[in-house]
């Protein structure tokens, strides 16, 4: 174990079970696991895999108060913010988006979620319970609100691919009045045994959780939070009801590339010290319905409004499987010149989707085109300083290669993160 780094429950299982492990945020965290970070990807999009996010933060929001502080801090309008109607965030919902600092840049993004009428839960990044709660301190003002940052005080355990359901469909008590009305992004339950909420999910063994049908590889699943010292049980039990189903542990090299061909940001990486704006996730903030100006007010809104000189953020696809490293600030240059126009954020290799013809396909497509085995392809984000569309070619520089890439709106086609219930209780 490295010096001063933190672990999560799940650690010592980590270590007999071969897992690499490194830093990463604070944790030691596994890598990869002896099958690989390639087959650990395919398993999430075939079949499923099972990751230890225990690293993450939860801050705890209660009081009338803490609604009022979330509509000053985050950037999403709570009043209008839940599915196509834009409808009240309510209990049982979740919504995703970010805390700013006044210049307009990211403290982290979170996903925020209602559990009773004064009671909030916001997901942080690792390392980020102490910044947030801080943050939340600060601008709490008269309101009447308590702020509890639950860092390491839970377990956490996402099951991601379309046999999740399958597998919790063994693992709680009365499931289906568990999954009846639970689109994407809603949770039922409570880690707390004593919450009037913890009756609603639990496990065979009697263990109160939070069933979340959120993740971060954008396939079918669910985050499960549950009390520290239920996470080895959570995950054997998990392990043991997918075996039939080829459950795969699954490690922080597998989770990157999942999240980056689902277009999803890595805080501090993708989203950081710069505005917060011109980039491929404008649902975060409060725009009004023509995007001209913001349905609230929030913490960063005059500094994305008074911006002079933008910078753009975009997703891109390559054209094979070679990568650029992303350590040193490489730098983007126009196909149609030698002029350097910005800095790759993220590249990493995407085993499931491939080119045919002028369309990326995934392994996941129904209309893929017959005998198609995905190849892989480069993938990530960049930052420049010149407005760019959909289609138009990049290259990408390190010390060692120069590659081709594509800009795009999105990355893996046909994902199953939206998925109805039924269906993936059928897959």
């Amino acid at each position: 174990m490295g010096d001063g780094l933190r672990t999560t429950k799940l650690y010592d299982w980590h270590v007999a079970q071969g897992a690499k492990m490194a830093a990463f945020g604070g944790y030691e965290m596994p890598l990869w696991y002896p099958a690989g970070p390639r087959e650990e990807h395919l398993a999430v999009l075939t079949k499923v895999g099972i990751f230890d996010t225990s690293h993450m933060a939860v801050v705890l929001f209660s009081g009338s108060g803490g609604f009022d502080l979330l509509q000053l801090c985050f950037t999403k309008d709570l009043q209008r913010c839940i599915g196509k109607s834009n409808a009240p965030m309510s209990q049982g919902k979740c919504s995703y988006g970010a805390f700013l600092n006044d210049r307009g840049e990211v403290i982290d993004d979170s996903i925020v979620c209602q559990i009773g009428p004064d009671l909030y839960m916001a997901v942080v990044n690792a390392g980020m319970g102490g910044p947030i709660s801080t943050h939340l301190t600060e601008h709490r003002g008269e309101g009447a609100v308590e702020i509890t940052d639950l860092t390491d005080q839970l377990g956490k355990v996402d099951v991601q691919g379309t046999r999740a359901a399958r597998i919790m469909l063994k693992l709680l008590v009365k499931p289906e009045q568990v999954f009846e009305g639970m689109p994407y992004f809603t949770f039922k339950g409570h880690f707390d045994a004593k919450s009037p909420y913890a009756d609603t999910v639990r496990l065979t063994d009697g263990t109160p959780i939070i069933l979340s049908r959120t993740g971060y590889t954008g396939e079918f699943g669910f985050e499960i939070f549950v009390a520290s010292d239920c996470t080895t049980r959570l995950w054997e039990m998990i392990l043991e009801a997918g075996k039939e189903f080829g459950t795969q542990p699954c490690g922080l090299a597998a989770r990157d590339s999942l999240r980056t061909g689902a277009t999803l940001p890595l805080s501090h990486q993708d989203i950081g010290s710069w505005p917060f704006v011109n980039n491929p996730w404008p649902f975060t903030l409060p725009y009004n319905a023509d995007q001209t100006g913001f349905t609230k007010d929030f913490i960063g809104r005059g500094a994305l409004e008074s911006l002079t000189s933008p910078e753009y953020t975009y997703a891109f696809v390559g054209y094979d499987v070679r990568k650029v490293a992303v350590d040193e600030g490489n730098p983007v240059v126009l196909d149609r010149g030698n002029q350097q126009i910005g800095i790759v954020l993220s590249c990493v290799s995407e085993m499931g989707i491939g080119r045919h013809g002028n369309r990326i396909y995934s392994i996941s497509s129904p209309d893929k085109p017959g005998g198609f085995v995905p190849r892989g392809l480069s993938c990530g984000f960049i930052k420049v300083k010149t407005k760019l569309g959909p289609g138009e070619v990049v290259l990408l520089r390190d010390a060692r290669r120069e590659i081709k890439a594509e800009i795009v709106r999105d990355i893996r086609p046909d994902r199953t993160v939206r998925s109805p219930m039924d269906l993936m209780l059928g897959s």
